[in-house]
């Protein structure tokens, strides 16, 4: 049936004053603006039901299948998500409105009502795309360190060959530099690079320093912000990195904010440009419990100790800010010279830095609470993608690095286990043995459906899936302990707590 495009802007604007991103004596503007977006010279009048929406989707679904049939846009996703951004960032008032907003609520009512409020407009203006991230799969899972998190992600669509060939023939452009540059606010995009009319971001000071407040557009729990410096600087951990993740958790305390670590390998997937990611989420790490505790004289406010957990995590607390600050710079300092060749950790290979940390921040009533992730991204022939980075037995799961979400307990796995988790249940129901032609795709997990068969004495429709669940909850467990520098057996326990003794033998200020 053919679309009434003059029915779906009405509906649109009809959702706009339902979400209150525009008011009546914006309509006429607001209507011009999508009549230019979609190269129409008049508007007919259309009556439509009148509806309550959750979402713009399912309007703009039918604004760019109109689209693509009068030959505006090529009808493949990249083309389609450059159109409806720009349809949506019609309603997008100018950030100047949007901080005003922000911070009015932020001064009335409270960081936590700033926040949710910004997050609601964000998924309202389409920029987080709720209809995508529904489709995420995602369970608990129960190990020996409490429910770790598992999510399979869908929502992040993949180019498509058109807009591959596209970008081939475009114009290198260095505008702007990267994902996370402030400059990207507004930007209509290009099939290289996504449109962002619809978004904007909150000017927030670290440290008398200029960062911005944004969120994911695909997020992977709830208020997954983004916080990132003004300028495109490279990733670098320092006294600074805690000195500003303290300054964000003062301003807003119920969300925590962590710093991936700056070295490749055990880095993130963005080191060109120094940013954090937080949101108002508790995730297990934070629940884990210390199972040691040390102190450093130098440092009196500060409680130090080992967290429970696969990775190597220090704990550090205090309601002395500043003095917290100069204390995980000691830890970090002495991480990043420490080696202790009898657990294989070199600090150096030649000139080349190995040592570093994933710092993580969080406030917990008066005190402020930074986590010390030790990382080390040495390779070695057995483990050429890194020796503290998932092993090649698990790489038919994950082989990608592990950040700072999966660091904390949230497991990212690949969209392509959806599907090929499927036939795999297929196969051990069936109780086949070896994988047709046609599904060679999934010849990656048989050593692993063949343990499951030894592990399990049936499967059947209504087991499969729990089992393949908790199955891939072990195997994230074990991806952790993967990246641990000290391993959680005797000797590496024993070697963590040589570590702490080095801490408190040597301290920053009696150096």
């Amino acid at each position: 049936m053919s679309v009434n495009i003059h029915e779906q802007i009405q509906r649109l604007i009809q959702y706009g004053l339902q979400k209150e991103l525009i008011t009546v004596w914006d309509v006429d503007v607001v209507r011009n603006r999508l009549l230019e977006t979609l190269q129409l010279d008049e508007y007919i009048p259309a009556a439509v039901d009148q509806e309550i929406y959750e979402n713009p989707v399912d309007i703009l679904e039918k604004m760019l299948d109109w689209a693509a049939e009068h030959n505006l846009i090529e009808n493949t996703i990249t083309y389609r998500d450059l159109l409806d951004t720009k349809i949506m960032g019609s309603f997008v008032p100018l950030p100047s409105e949007v901080n005003r907003r922000f911070y009015q609520t932020f001064q009335q009512e409270g960081a936590q009502q700033a926040t949710q409020n910004f997050y609601q407009y964000s998924k309202d203006v389409h920029y987080i795309r709720t209809d995508r991230i529904a489709k995420n799969e995602g369970w608990l899972t129960d190990t020996p360190y409490g429910q770790l998190e598992i999510t399979i992600n869908l929502s992040k669509p993949e180019k498509d060959p058109k807009a591959i060939a596209a970008s081939k023939t475009l114009k290198e452009s260095s505008y702007p530099n990267c994902l996370l540059c402030k400059e990207n606010a507004g930007y209509a995009g290009r099939v290289n690079h996504p449109a962002r009319q619809n978004h904007r971001i909150i000017p927030v000071e670290l440290a008398e320093e200029q960062w911005y407040l944004q969120f994911s557009p695909y997020v992977y729990y709830h208020e997954h912000a983004i916080v990132f410096s003004g300028e495109h600087t490279p990733m670098k951990i320092s006294a600074a990195t805690f000195e500003r993740l303290l300054s964000f958790t003062d301003q807003f305390p119920h969300y925590f904010l962590g710093s991936n670590a700056d070295l490749p390998i055990v880095g993130g997937s963005i080191l060109t440009h120094d940013h954090f990611q937080g949101g108002n989420h508790e995730f297990p790490m934070a629940k884990a419990k210390v199972e040691a505790i040390f102190t450093m004289e130098d440092y009196p406010t500060v409680q130090a100790g080992i967290v429970r957990w696969p990775m190597s995590v220090i704990r550090l607390q205090s309601t002395d800010k500043n003095e917290l600050v100069e204390c995980a710079n000691h830890v970090y300092k002495t991480w990043q010279q420490y080696s202790d060749e009898s657990v294989g950790i070199h600090a150096f290979t030649g000139d080349t830095p190995h040592n570093t940390v994933t710092p993580i921040a969080r406030r917990r009533e008066q005190l402020f609470e930074l986590d010390l992730v030790l990382r080390n991204n040495r390779t070695s022939g057995e483990h050429p993608d890194g020796i503290y980075h998932p092993h090649k037995e698990v790489h038919h799961i994950k082989k990608e690095n592990i950040g700072l979400i999966e660091v904390m307990g949230l497991a990212v796995l690949p969209g392509r286990l959806q599907e090929e988790m499927r036939l795999v249940s297929e196969y051990l129901i069936n109780g086949d043995c070896a994988i047709r032609d046609e599904h060679a795709h999934i010849q990656k997990h048989e050593a692993w459906m063949k343990q499951l068969r030894e592990s399990y004495e049936d499967f059947t429709k209504e087991t499969v899936q729990q089992i393949i669940r908790k199955e891939l909850g072990t195997t994230f467990m074990t991806i952790l302990e993967h990246a641990g520098v000290f391993k959680r057996d005797e000797q590496g326990k024993e070697a963590f707590h040589q570590f702490t003794k080095q801490l408190q033998k040597q301290t920053a200020r009696s150096e």
